[in-house]
């Protein structure tokens, strides 16, 4: 099953219990990495892993770990269990995504769910693995993005959208404010190379957001994982469709708006930090 591509290398991947994260960690593997499989609860990682020994990934290559995004202090608290255990980090794949739920849903945190949890928990991720990051040298931080975020704007005044909620609106925002941020995550010097990638429209958790058919998880996952590997060639910042460089948003684009999210972004977490 592995070309040992990765054989040396630990990757991290957030939302590994289903879909497209799963898959993920299941072709990382393949090419011989160490994966650590996030999940909601343990009892979901746990379950993730036993479906990756059964389709046949070794088990010492796994290892479960676990953190509800919907609140930043777990979020923290996996970043500490990372950083204590492993003081080299080859990959961090940013793919925990959440539905915008109907109504306006703030967490425990302040933030809007979909917000926090698919931008606000890898903003906040990336700043706190960084440490472990730059130790491995060329390490690469993929962000699973949407085509959706090109649609979107940020809506700085209300950046919960508490006065004019939208459930489509909220994941679009959440998917641009990644979009944007993905520069940010691995700054000048760092030895970081951060992407972001939409892995196509797939048949996951999130598709009755786009009310179509949807191609198999394991499509989009390669498209993130072919991103991980040592011979494809990455430049910081860049946005993928699939497997080619696309343009993103005119706002990732724009210097002002960009320090304008990363102050935002700092702000919302920094109680957890």
């Amino acid at each position: 099953m592995s070309d040992a591509v990765l054989s040396a290398r630990t990757a991290l991947v957030t939302g590994a219990s289903s879909g497209i994260g799963w898959e993920t960690a299941r072709l990382l593997a393949g090419h011989g990495a160490t994966v650590l499989v996030h999940a909601r609860t343990t009892a979901e990682a746990e379950a993730a892993v036993a479906r990756l020994v059964d389709a046949g990934v070794r088990r010492d290559q796994l290892v479960e770990l676990a953190a509800d995004f919907t609140h930043l202090s777990e979020v923290a608290v996996l970043a500490g269990t990372v950083v204590k255990h492993y003081p080299a980090l080859d990959l961090l794949v940013n793919n925990a995504a959440t539905v915008a739920p109907e109504r306006c849903t703030l967490t425990d945190d302040g933030n809007e769910v979909s917000l926090q949890v698919n931008f606000l928990a890898a903003h906040l991720l990336s700043k706190l693995l960084r440490a472990p990051l730059s130790a491995a040298g060329d390490a690469r931080i993929v962000n699973v993005s949407s085509s959706l975020h090109r649609t979107a704007s940020m809506n700085w005044s209300d950046p919960h959208r508490v006065k004019k909620y939208s459930r489509v609106a909220a994941y679009a925002q959440s998917q641009l404010a990644l979009t944007m941020a993905t520069a940010d995550m691995a700054p000048a010097g760092s030895g970081i190379t951060a992407v972001s990638v939409n892995p196509g429209l797939c048949d996951t958790a999130l598709l009755p957001l786009y009310g179509r058919a949807g191609a198999p998880a394991a499509e989009g996952a390669a498209a993130v994982v072919r991103l991980c590997l040592p011979e494809t060639v990455v430049a910081n910042g860049a946005y993928f469709d699939g497997g080619v460089i696309a343009p993103t948003a005119q706002a990732a684009q724009e210097e002002r708006s960009l320090k304008r999210l990363a102050k935002l972004a700092d702000q919302l977490v920094g109680q957890a930090v």
